[in-house]
């Protein structure tokens, strides 16, 4: 069992210190997935680096540097940054309302300095920081107080509301299912569980009659029937099960899928890539690849677990969930089990924002592994 003194002589870590107690197994799972990614996006351009796969190494290579650079900060450092971070990210979301521009029917991107960003992306990580900040140290029945739950609600709801006015579904429910997973694991009472379950489902008609877009209930009735317009509205997800299901068990063989070579798979670089995946290597590379990601999942879960402070415990849960809602839904939209809705899979999928702050999340657990002895006394600001 770890002495006190010895927690306390790892509040004073070198660099070099840090930089050997970086989890490098766990980083090399995640240069496994983005190496995967690369090949996809270099098989989907015929053979080619450009247009996908150079741009995004570049941006993995950026990402390592920026998983490095926060595992080597402090986590006290980053819940003192967590409520500007937040400040931050949902000033950014306001900006994009303002000035953002379109692309394919939504208003998601703001540009900064010649740079395309997608504050979406930024506020589930930085959602994850201000919510963990917000719930360390509260006990289960401080948690379920009125005010308190308030408060936490209205961080997860204003930036919602934001996000699905883009309009951008996928990354509401994320945002949601984000900070409801985080109130949860603080130990929400039931009372409050139960009576918001049967609020969402009350809301349901609600939401379809006054907030999803035309395009939007299109996806859920083709979702229900996608035979009903297969040239159509079906096009994409009938596309998706092609290729996967073309791919059987072993798979056509590297640079050899016909669906995304042929231009009949839909966003083949973003958002259905994972389908040239299946396609390509068949349900048993398919099987491989989800392995991979569980295994990291796990080692996210693993960090949560050995964690000292409640801080460092939920910021590396929220991550982990975080990274798990991205490939759940993903994985279900192009197999067809729910309605398309845009996510991409994450290291995977062709996007600098979102590349970026995944391996900021990463950089993010990362810290809370490197940081692990550190307690943070109850009510801390966070700062050391």
């Amino acid at each position: 069992m770890i002495t006190r003194p010895y927690a306390a002589a790892k509040n004073r870590l070198s660099i070099g210190d840090k930089m050997m107690d970086v989890n490098w197994g766990l980083v090399l799972l995640i240069a496994l997935l983005a190496s995967a990614g690369f090949a996809m996006l270099y098989s989907v351009a015929g053979g080619h680096f450009s247009p996908w796969a150079t741009p995004q190494i570049i941006r993995f290579i950026a990402g390592c540097f920026i998983l490095v650079a926060v595992a080597m900060i402090d986590i006290r450092i980053w819940m003192s940054l967590a409520y500007p971070a937040y400040a931050l990210a949902l000033l950014l979301l306001v900006a994009v309302v303002v000035a953002g521009h379109s692309g394919l029917g939504a208003q998601r991107w703001i540009n900064l300095g010649g740079v395309d960003l997608q504050p979406s992306e930024l506020m589930k990580v930085s959602l994850v920081l201000a919510l963990a900040r917000f719930l360390h140290g509260k006990s289960v029945e401080e948690v379920s107080r009125p005010l308190s739950l308030g408060i936490a609600m209205a961080m997860i709801g204003i930036p919602a509301i934001f996000v699905v006015l883009q309009p951008n579904l996928g990354t509401t429910l994320i945002i949601v299912a984000d900070g409801c997973a985080l109130l949860f694991l603080a130990g929400l009472s039931w009372y409050w569980i139960t009576p918001a379950l049967a609020a969402v489902a009350t809301a349901v008609p609600l939401a379809w009659r006054f907030v999803l877009h035309d395009y939007q209930k299109a996806r859920v009735m083709t979702f229900l029937d996608p035979d009903s317009d297969a040239l159509g509205a079906g096009w994409n997800i009938t596309q998706a099960k092609i290729a996967i299901g073309s791919g059987g068990l072993s798979g056509k063989g590297f640079l050899n899928g016909t669906q995304s070579r042929l231009n009949f798979l839909p966003e083949k670089q973003t958002d259905f890539i994972f389908t040239n995946f299946g396609e390509e290597f068949g349900f048993v590379g398919s099987v491989a690849l989800l392995i991979l990601f569980a295994v990291v999942i796990g080692y996210g879960l693993q960090i949560a677990m050995a964690a000292r402070s409640q801080f460092g415990r939920l910021l590396a849960m929220g991550v982990t969930l975080n990274f798990f809602f991205y490939i759940m839904i993903n994985g279900l939209m192009v197999m067809g089990l729910i309605p398309v809705v845009g996510i991409p899979m994450p290291l995977l999928s062709y996007g600098g924002t979102a590349m970026l702050t995944v391996m900021f999340g990463f950089g993010l657990l990362m810290s809370v592994h490197v940081h692990r002895q550190v307690e943070i006394p109850r009510h801390s600001g966070g700062i050391i």
